[in-house]
C-alpha cells in the first residue's frame, strides 16, 4: 500500500494552462489560432506541446500544411482536459463574482445552431460564466422579427450580401453558396432538376431558384424542409439536390457546379442583429460572435477552399 501511494506521488502533473493550450489547439485546428486564443505565441504552444507529449511518452497531434488533428490519445487527453477545465471554472465562481452577469436570449438559423453555435457558446460560457444564453432556432424572417419586437436580444440571420441590408444588419460571414448532390448521385442529370429548398425569404432559396431561372433551367420543389438535417435527407437520397454552403458538403455529399450542367451561386452572409440599447451580456455576446468567426470561422473556411 506504500509503495503505491508512493508511485501515485511521483506522476507528473499537467497543468491547467497546458490543458487549455490542448483543447484550443483541438478546437482551432491549427497552433497559430490556439496561441491567440490563449494569449500565447504559436512557438510556445508548439514547444508546450512538445513538453506534454515528452511527458506522456505518445504524440498527441498529427500535423500537416492544413490542418492538426487529435491522435486517438490526443482526444482522451483533451476529454480529459475539458472536464478539468470545466471543474476548476466551477470552483472558482464559487469565489469570484463575474464582472458581467444576466441572460442572453439568442436566436440563430438552423444550420448555424447545428454546426458552429455550439462550440461558440462553449467557449462564450468559459470566459463569462455569470452570463446565461438561451437560444431560440428559427428562420431569418421570424427571427428579425423577434429581435424586433424585444423577444430576442440577439440574433444571427442568413441573408443576401450582394443585397443592400437594413442598417440595423451587421454583416459578420459570408460564404459561397454551391449545388450540392450526393457522392455518386444522378439527381442532377433529371428534367426537370428536382431542388430541395425552404420557404420564400430564405437566401439560400432565393440564390439557388435565381440561378436557375437566369439560366433557363426547367426545376421542380421535389423537397422542402426548413433544416438543414432535411436538405441533407434529401441530397444523400439522390432525391434532389439542393443550394447550401460549401463548408456543409462532407459526409457523402459533394459540390456540384458546371461541370454537372448547373450555374454558378452567388455568395451568402451571415448577419448580426442586436435589439435596441443592448444590455452587457448581450454586447459580451456580440463580441464574441464576431471574434469566434474572425479567429475560428473564417480561418477554417479558407483551409476548405483551399485559400
Amino acid at each position: 500500500m506504500a509503495m503505491s501511494s508512493t508511485n501515485t506521488a511521483q506522476l507528473p502533473l499537467l497543468e491547467l494552462d497546458t490543458l487549455r493550450i490542448l483543447v484550443a489547439i483541438a478546437d482551432t485546428g491549427n497552433f497559430s489560432a490556439a496561441a491567440e486564443a490563449v494569449f500565447r505565441t504559436p512557438s510556445a504552444v508548439s514547444m508546450q506541446v512538445k513538453k506534454t507529449e515528452e511527458m506522456i511518452g505518445r504524440p498527441l497531434f498529427h500535423r500537416d500544411s492544413r490542418s492538426v488533428t487529435a491522435t486517438p490519445d490526443g482526444d482522451l487527453l483533451v476529454q480529459h482536459g475539458r472536464r478539468m477545465l470545466a471543474l476548476n471554472r466551477e470552483i472558482m465562481s464559487q469565489f469570484v463574482t463575474p464582472d458581467i452577469s444576466g441572460v442572453v436570449r439568442l436566436g440563430a438559423p438552423d444550420d448555424l445552431a447545428e454546426r458552429l453555435l455550439p462550440d461558440m457558446l462553449c467557449r462564450f460560457a468559459s470566459s463569462f460564466c455569470g452570463v446565461t444564453v438561451d437560444v431560440v432556432v428559427e428562420s431569418s424572417t421570424k427571427l428579425m422579427a423577434r429581435v424586433r419586437d424585444k423577444s430576442l436580444d440577439l440574433a444571427m440571420i442568413t441573408c443576401d450580401p450582394n443585397v443592400r441590408q437594413n442598417k440595423e444588419v451587421e454583416i459578420i460571414f459570408r460564404e459561397p453558396l454551391t449545388w450540392a448532390g450526393a457522392r455518386n448521385g444522378v439527381a442532377y442529370e433529371k428534367k426537370p432538376l428536382p431542388v430541395s429548398v425552404w420557404e420564400e425569404g430564405c437566401a439560400w432559396r432565393n440564390a439557388g431558384l435565381k440561378s436557375l431561372q437566369d439560366a433557363k433551367r426547367q426545376y421542380r420543389i421535389a423537397f422542402m424542409s426548413a433544416h438543414i438535417s432535411g436538405q441533407r435527407a434529401a441530397i444523400l437520397a439522390d432525391l434532389a439536390i439542393a443550394p447550401i454552403p460549401v463548408s456543409a458538403c462532407t459526409n457523402g455529399i459533394i459540390s456540384l457546379d458546371e461541370k454537372h450542367g448547373l450555374p454558378p451561386l452567388r455568395d451568402y452572409a451571415l448577419g448580426m442583429v442586436l435589439a435596441n440599447n443592448p444590455s452587457k451580456p448581450v454586447q459580451a455576446a456580440a463580441m464574441h460572435l464576431r471574434e469566434s468567426f474572425a479567429a475560428q470561422v473564417i480561418p477554417a473556411f479558407k483551409q476548405i477552399c483551399g485559400a
